[in-house]
């Protein structure tokens, strides 16, 4: 969201969507960015007119301590978590700022609506979101925050990228920025940061992997064309690549056959020392090349030397964000 204090409208205020959706306003891109996943924190800061890197620090968090969700509290362990969140953002020097908090994309559901005709006011527009989204919410209507995004159609009418979460579960991630007098200017989930990480030229697939989750996006010219997220069926060093594509497939599926077309290219993330395990099958089964996001992303020269010691830590989400910085 833009303001935590204010309008909480703003789950989704990202400079990619606003690539979508081409007319929005500026939104605050704050120096700082704090990632939470289940398994670490991380924090960078980033200089003010260059926007080069100034420091960056990661915390492990223990097994089980947080537990994504969109309905259940998220915080197992609040104390371990809140002092993780309180180590990073002290050693990259935040102090009484505005934090951008990146959160696990389980939090918050994304849905791309069609409509033939959508209000043009928010006044009208949320009450048809919920209505229409109404029996895709595991909690009641007035503990959901919704967020929405206009972007060019496949066809005739209007496509909206729509965000929603449970109020209480972003208010605990909220807690533990303010908790370490800092305050969170921008909530959204971690893979819509990633995103820029892409060349989205053609119509790529990004396959995410944080924790127990699979996050699949495919995005073509600044469109966000499907989104999925799921739990895998197994931990990532018991998981399969059959059971993999039976992840992804309904994404692409989806894409071939709203579009007329196939996906390009897919990119990994997540992977570790599984990644060739994963992509040579991948790409016979895909018929696309098929690459880690972060090598991808080196070789098409995305990566700055700022960056590439966040990359150097798997930090994609990141470096998304400060490709994010209102371009």
């Amino acid at each position: 969201m833009s303001d935590a204090s204010l309008n909480r409208q703003g789950i989704y205020r990202s400079a990619f969507v606003r690539r979508i959706a081409r007319a929005l306003d500026a939104m605050p891109h704050p120096l700082v960015a704090c990632e939470i996943s289940s398994s670490y924190v991380a924090a960078a800061h980033w200089r003010r007119g260059t926007f080069g890197l100034d420091d960056s620090a990661v915390v492990a968090l223990p097994l089980g301590a947080l537990k994504p969700s969109a309905v259940e509290s998220n915080l197992a362990d609040a104390g371990v978590v809140r002092e993780a969140v309180k180590a990073v953002l002290h050693d990259v020097g935040a102090r009484n700022a505005p934090v951008a908090l990146l959160v696990p994309d389980a939090v918050i559901r994304v849905f791309v609506l069609h409509f033939d005709m959508f209000p043009r006011t928010q006044a009208e527009a949320i009450p048809m979101l919920r209505w229409r989204l109404k029996k895709s919410v595991p909690f009641e209507s007035d503990e959901t925050l919704i967020s929405y995004m206009r972007q060019a159609p496949r066809d005739e009418g209007v496509d909206i990228v729509t965000a929603l979460a449970r109020l209480r579960i972003i208010k605990e991630y909220e807690s533990l920025v303010e908790a370490t007098s800092n305050n969170p200017g921008v909530v959204m989930s971690s893979t819509l940061a990633t995103l820029p990480l892409m060349d989205d030229s053609r119509a790529m697939m990004l396959a995410r992997v944080s924790g127990a989750m699979l996050t699949t996006a495919i995005a073509r010219e600044g469109i966000l064309c499907g989104y999925r997220c799921t739990e895998l069926p197994a931990e990532l060093d018991k998981l399969e690549p059959r059971a993999l594509l039976d992840e992804i497939f309904p994404v692409a599926a989806y894409y071939q056959d709203a579009w007329s077309e196939g996906i390009r290219g897919v990119r990994l993330s997540g992977f570790g020392s599984r990644l060739e395990e994963f992509r040579v099958p991948l790409e016979a089964e895909l018929g696309c090349p098929v690459s880690g996001l972060l090598s991808a992303a080196q070789r098409e020269g995305r990566l700055s030397s700022d960056t590439r010691k966040l990359a150097e830590q798997e930090l994609d989400c990141l470096i998304g964000w400060s490709m994010n910085r209102g371009a």
